[in-house]
């Protein structure tokens, strides 16, 4: 099996995928910085769960699993330049999935350094760790946020994303034209996968179902935006996950129909590809909060309030290619995926 880096494993993401590349019998290296953006006890919960002990965690230094003998984590900044390229260096890994990175749609409007800092300046780091030490496939987060001003539905990756609208987005449009050129200068196998908002347990708090859960159980009101004209593609986690072990196990390889005289954007004469990875099926926000409201028993009070900045009023994935090349699609009912959530959210919080 192969030797994998999953940057951002504390996170939500990067925790399922690093537990599953775990079971399935890689050699995992975690790594996350473990900012303070949301709650940092459920970043080390997440990190118990396999086997790293909050305790152990000293910046710059391994620590092994108690539980997995195939794992083992490093707490770092991706901006880090030294010590990130010191990692490569020493660690030799055959594969990378790059899921750090500062994450929020609005918070990028009130903190725009820090996602330069992370998704730029960071991104830049795992690019030139994986060229200079020969790492044969680079998977990375994208967002459906570059989609932007795009209002074609459903999104697909052959659509135009050059009009985003926060820079959240704008960082993510940049990551993939970054990895592009280093798959064309250099080479280097590149994914990028667009996810469709995500969910299921261990979410982020900072994301709707978390706030809607918390918010009915307390007898609180919701702000539901866009006076109710939202629609989501949410995906469940696992099918997120099941997507970034199918992208990694295959990369990309040269398009050799590509022609400039009719760029096809998710491909390329270089060894790169883009991904939507979306439920395909879009629900409109307030059918979401019903799906809350079944699970808990319990009724939600509803503040309408006008479209955030930085906000789209729908979204909606293409997966064709996804199911043509990987034959996958993701598929988990929204009822399902709330129930898991709520079950877990529930204990959790015990």
């Amino acid at each position: 099996m192969a030797k994998i880096l999953v940057t951002g494993s504390a996170g939500f993401i990067g925790f399922h995928l690093s537990k599953r590349l775990i079971e399935r019998g890689d050699e995992v290296v975690g790594l996350d910085c473990i900012n303070d953006y949301y709650d940092v006890n459920l970043k080390f919960s997440r990190l118990e769960l396999t086997g790293i002990s909050q305790s152990a965690i000293v910046y710059g230094r391994f620590v092994q699993s108690s539980k997995f003998s195939n794992y083992k984590f490093i707490k770092l900044k991706l901006e880090d330049r030294e010590a990130i390229l010191e990692l490569f260096k020493k660690e030799k890994f055959d594969k990378v999935c790059n899921l750090a990175a500062q994450a929020g749609v609005r918070y990028s409007i009130e903190n725009p350094f820090t996602y330069i800092d992370s998704n730029i300046v960071g991104f830049i780091n795992i690019l030139e760790g994986c060229r200079h030490n020969n790492v044969k496939h680079l998977a990375y987060a994208s967002s459906s946020s570059v989609y932007g001003l795009n209002e074609e539905m459903p999104f697909s990756t052959n659509h135009n994303v050059d009009h985003p609208i926060s820079l959240y987005a704008a960082t993510k449009k940049s990551n993939e034209l970054m990895a592009h050129t280093y798959s064309y200068l250099y080479g280097l196998p590149t994914t990028g996968l667009r996810f469709f908002t995500v969910y299921g347990p261990w979410g982020r708090p900072d994301m709707a179902l978390f706030i809607f859960t918390k918010a009915i159980l307390e007898g609180k009101p919701i702000d539901i935006f866009n006076n109710g004209n939202m629609q989501r593609d949410f995906t469940y986690v696992d099918d997120i996950v099941e997507g970034i072990m199918r992208v990694i196990d295959n990369p990309p390889a040269t398009n050799s129909a590509w022609t400039g005289k009719n760029p096809e954007p998710s491909t390329s004469v270089a060894p790169y590809k883009i991904y939507n990875i979306g439920n395909s099926s879009p629900v409109k926000l307030l059918d979401f909060v019903k799906a809350i409201e079944e699970s808990l028993l319990r009724k939600a009070t509803i503040n309408f309030m006008p479209l955030q900045n930085g906000d789209v009023p729908s979204t909606w994935a293409d997966v064709d290619d996804l199911i043509a090349d990987l034959g996958y699609k993701p598929q988990t009912n929204i009822k399902v995926g709330v129930k898991n959530f709520i079950d877990w959210y529930l204990h959790f919080n015990q």
